[in-house]
């Protein structure tokens, strides 16, 4: 299993680094929708469908939409609108797991679920992308996420006691969201004092970190509740060693749009 998640990351992180970073305008916008495509496919099965048509044609239909939201940029901010509404109400969703699951229960429900996670994540980075420092930002909310998965996972094998949805996630903490945030605020009072920042910009950011990082143990969270709801432990087997794209990439489907949202705020 080591073997297989070494040689998958060894594949997969330079093709991801210059889809990022490399790509620009509509080659960007394509190279994310072929990821978020793929993750329409798997999020399928986990809203009921276990055929392989239906699942293409949602993955389809997902990206059709990714199509419509690239010729017509004014709906953007509908978009990221409506992710902010979905992550708080799935914030109430996870905490109150199984008790309200019977509201989104039906394949339907989840279809549509599954368009307010994955659309707002695209349309999240075609936005940032776009910005003055578009790259550095993008790595920016990249190194939060990754920041605080590192720093949950050893503040949590060390201190983790309290059990932060026990019944969503059995393993995971207060204390690691706690050590997970605290190691992204230092990053980012790091990042401000390197970058000179004035005492306003250094406490938005780190209000910014701390949202964006809380945010993404939600979009975690939220994968795994519908995960457990549908009786799998991994999304699909597309990459080996490593599960479903959804699995690497549920954090960022809630922080992304978040974040690009906070970005439109302190610009505007």
């Amino acid at each position: 299993m080591l073997k297989q998640r070494i040689i998958t990351a060894l594949i997969l992180l330079p093709i991801a680094l210059c889809g990022f970073f490399l790509l620009e305008g509509s080659g960007f916008a394509l190279f994310i929708g072929v990821v978020v495509s793929l993750g329409a496919w798997e999020w399928a099965r986990l809203a009921g469908f276990t055929a392989q048509l239906p699942r293409v044609v949602y993955a389809a239909g997902v990206a059709l939409l990714l199509f419509l939201m690239y010729i017509l940029p004014y709906v953007a901010p509908w978009v990221l609108g409506a992710a902010v509404l979905w992550w708080a109400l799935a914030t109430f969703l996870v905490l109150t797991y199984p008790r309200t699951s019977g509201h989104w229960s039906s394949v339907a429900c989840k279809l549509v679920i599954g368009l307010l996670i994955l659309l707002p994540a695209w349309q999240g980075l075609v936005y940032i992308k776009h910005m003055a420092l578009g790259n550095w930002l993008i790595m920016a909310v990249m190194v939060l996420v990754w920041g605080a998965d590192i720093g949950a996972y050893f503040s949590g094998r060390a201190f983790g006691k309290r059990k932060l949805a026990p019944a969503v996630s059995p393993g995971k903490s207060w204390e690691g969201v706690y050590g997970g945030l605290a190691l992204t605020l230092v990053i980012t009072a790091v990042v401000g004092l390197v970058r000179d920042w004035s005492v306003k910009q250094m406490l938005l950011a780190l209000v910014g970190t701390a949202v964006v990082v809380l945010i993404s143990v939600v979009g975690d969270l939220t994968e795994s509740m519908f995960k457990r709801q549908a009786g799998i432990k991994d999304s699909s087997n597309l990459l080996p060693g490593h599960g479903g794209v959804l699995d690497r990439i549920d954090s960022l489907t809630a922080a992304i749009p978040v974040f690009a949202v906070l970005l439109w705020m302190a610009a505007s």
